[in-house]
């Protein structure tokens, strides 16, 4: 261990430093693998749910290399960072050589299994690994394009949901996720950009290449396209599926969920959207409300 290394002051934990370091927390976003399954209807059964399980487990495992590797190669901007500095590998906690092995090690495995589970799951993973590479070496500054990079990440966790379980997915379905993604991307630059300016810390260099009213546009925008699209689908898509107007109620909590959302937002309190849906009590109320209404209308 270097010297730098060792100066790091650290919080104490008992969670081991590799474990820290792949930000189990952050599996959470994992779960909108899932989400393909709640419209899914009858079509639902044994194998569906075995292979979204697997999906999501795999995702986990090659978010968590993505995570080791990001970490890895802003090692040194990270110690400058009030906050960052203490991420295990910042802290010297884990080497570099260590986190970097252990990443190269949870891609072959997430990416090797997807294939081999189902080729075009191995596809989706792969696409979502090169993306997320290519944000980590230099699309993570250029605005506009590293927004697309968090958002894309968003929309195939869906895709790979919808892959393995072998789940058709309609235009407007893909479009509210792909727009919802955008939204949830938007607010954490957003509240990047609130947080820099409240407390006066420092934020990464693409944060400042924007202003707080671009991004309201964009999250604005987003939401907008993401209510509109989901009425869409539930009207068009929905109804024709389960033959009732019951889908069309899953409209009310959708919104509200999103509107509650956009108060997280717009207070500039959005940058972990895993905190907001772990955290937020009346988010999570209107996300079972929705998930209920959604599986009533679905095997009425």
């Amino acid at each position: 261990m270097s010297t730098r290394e060792q100066t790091v002051s650290t919080p104490s934990t008992r969670s081991p430093a590799w474990l820290r370091a792949m930000r189990p927390r952050q599996w959470v976003k994992n779960v909108l693998v899932l989400a393909p399954v709640f419209p899914a209807g009858q079509q639902v059964g044994l194998d569906t749910l075995t292979g979204v399980g697997v999906a999501f487990v795999l995702f986990c495992v090659l978010s968590s290399s993505i995570y080791l590797i990001n970490d890895a190669k802003d090692v040194e901007a990270d110690r400058a960072h009030p906050r960052k500095r203490f991420r295990p590998i910042a802290a010297g906690e884990l080497p570099v050589r260590t986190a970097v092995v252990l990443a190269v090690v949870l891609a072959a495995v997430a990416l090797g299994a997807g294939t081999l589970w189902q080729p075009m799951l191995g596809v989706v993973l792969g696409v979502y690994f090169v993306i997320q590479l290519a944000y980590c070496f230099g699309l993570k500054h250029e605005p506009v394009l590293e927004l697309a990079c968090v958002a894309s990440g968003f929309l195939l966790r869906m895709l790979a949901g919808g892959t393995a379980g072998d789940i058709p997915l309609s235009g407007w379905f893909l479009l509210t996720t792909a727009f919802g993604s955008l939204f949830m991307a938007a607010g954490k630059r957003y509240g990047e950009a609130r947080r820099g300016e409240l407390t006066g810390e420092p934020v990464r260099r693409v944060v400042q290449r924007y202003t707080p009213t671009y991004l309201r546009f964009v999250w604005t925008l987003a939401a907008t396209v993401v209510v509109t699209t989901y009425a869409l689908w539930a009207i068009e898509v929905l109804v024709a599926q389960t033959g009732t107007s019951l889908a069309t109620l899953t409209i009310v909590p959708f919104v509200l969920a999103v509107l509650r959302y956009a108060v997280d937002v717009d207070s500039g309190n959005a940058e972990e959207p895993e905190e907001i849906a772990l955290h937020d009590r009346v988010l999570l109320g209107l996300a079972g409300l929705w998930c209920a209404s959604l599986l009533l209308a679905v095997w009425l």
